[in-house]
């Protein structure tokens, strides 16, 4: 029931993927940016943050920086840097960070099969920015970032996969962060018609990362009616047991008023507090708090742990709804401007570092399951924004699906 097409690929010059290919977009900030592309031209990070070649007091959602965006896409194909297969294909895209591999298929998906619920979605999105990926790929034609998803692994996938990997790569890259990247193309009609066919078989996708590309991949097909290949969006998708997901910890900017000890005091009410540690969490209903220069292990009371559904039993759910709302009064994680999520490839070392600049406290937090994502997903449901950090990250620019 799941539908994926081969697509022609406007990718990197083999000898200058490593030059090109940069971190999502929603990762850093302009100034980190700004530092990474120094001095590189075929950074794409020109592309997908290109407010870093304007004024650095420049609103990023103007109209300017999606223009200076699409001159900069444009520039990338003039020079070669970038450069579209002549025909259809499907690729491989495999990972290795540290002892983690993750080898995925690059392919697109059918937006109407996004509509339908057949790709499924486990969180909402934020409308500012759903608006900036859809303003992006209207500047660029293009949907230059793709959309992770996830299926249930197959025995005869991974066999193919391991097959087809066994052949030379068109591209292997190890970026500054250490992790590899290794890309090969798939030409080959059978191959193509057998993973077609295999993917069929299965009733969902899911979504892991990439909720407002998706979204946005939307909007452009229907303002488009499904003109040209508007009606198809770029992803990578890997099988379910090679996802490797980290925590998504929260930064609270004030204690809404509260003291510190007062604010202890409530907490006492809803966890076992152990003073001390680093701020690691090693299981499901465990958090840690840095409040005061100290980190806290908070374990939840098991009358507070358990809820009607299992999406409520997240630990970023509970963590909403007995802490967040109810003592800090942040009602609405989607629109707080006193609440930042803070990847858990940071560490808890960041946490520390912005409290102690002035924040209120923070929450590190055990990571969320795959297995817990995929059977909310199953259900329709929707988790709080912000629930799964998956590592490592896609790179921009190693595939691109012009629309």
């Amino acid at each position: 029931m799941a539908t994926l097409k081969p697509f022609a690929a406007l990718r990197p010059k083999a000898d200058l993927a490593a030059k090109v290919c940069e971190l999502p977009y929603d990762v850093m900030n302009s100034d980190e940016a700004r530092v990474l592309a120094k001095d590189n031209p075929f950074s794409f990070l020109h592309v997908s943050k290109p407010e870093i070649d304007l004024e650095p007091s420049i609103d990023v959602y103007s109209d300017a920086v999606y223009a200076k965006g699409a001159e900069n896409f444009r520039l990338l194909q003039e020079q070669g840097a970038l450069a579209q297969d002549a025909q259809p294909c499907m690729y491989l895209y495999r990972q290795v960070m540290g002892s983690h591999t993750q080898t995925g298929l690059v392919a697109v998906a059918s937006v109407s099969e996004y509509d339908s619920g057949i790709i499924k979605k486990h969180e909402l999105t934020r409308p500012t920015k759903e608006d900036d990926r859809v303003r992006h790929m209207e500047a660029l034609n293009s949907q230059t970032g793709p959309v992770f998803l996830t299926y249930r692994a197959t025995a005869e996938l991974d066999t193919l996969t391991k097959r087809l990997t066994s052949n030379d790569p068109a591209i292997d890259l190890t970026a500054d962060d250490h992790v590899q990247h290794t890309a090969w193309v798939i030409d080959n009609t059978e191959d193509i018609a057998f993973i077609e066919a295999q993917f069929d078989n299965l009733n969902y996708l899911y979504i892991a990362d990439g909720h407002h590309r998706s979204a946005a991949a939307s909007r452009v097909c229907a303002a488009r009616n499904g003109a040209g290949q508007s009606d198809q969006f770029l992803t990578v998708i890997f099988p379910h047991d090679q996802m490797q997901i980290l925590a998504y910890n929260r930064v609270i900017k004030d204690l809404h008023g509260q003291s510190s000890a007062d604010f202890l005091a409530a907490l006492e009410n809803i966890f076992q507090i152990v003073e001390g540690g680093a701020g690691e969490c090693t299981r499901k209903n465990e958090l840690g708090l840095y409040l005061d220069g100290q980190w806290r292990k908070l374990t939840f009371k098991p009358n507070y742990a358990t809820a009607e559904t299992l999406m409520d039993e997240l630990d970023v759910a509970l963590l909403q709804n007995h802490v967040l709302a109810p003592l800090l009064g942040i009602e609405d994680q989607r629109t707080s401007d006193r609440l930042d999520f803070i990847g858990g490839i940071r560490g808890t070392a960041e946490l520390k570092r912005l409290v102690d600049a002035g924040a209120g406290c923070a929450f590190s937090m055990f990571p969320t399951s795959i297995e817990d994502l995929m059977e909310i997903a199953d259900a329709d449901g929707l988790m709080p924004p912000k629930s799964t950090w998956f590592e490592p990250k896609l790179r921009d620019g190693l595939f691109c699906h012009m629309i």
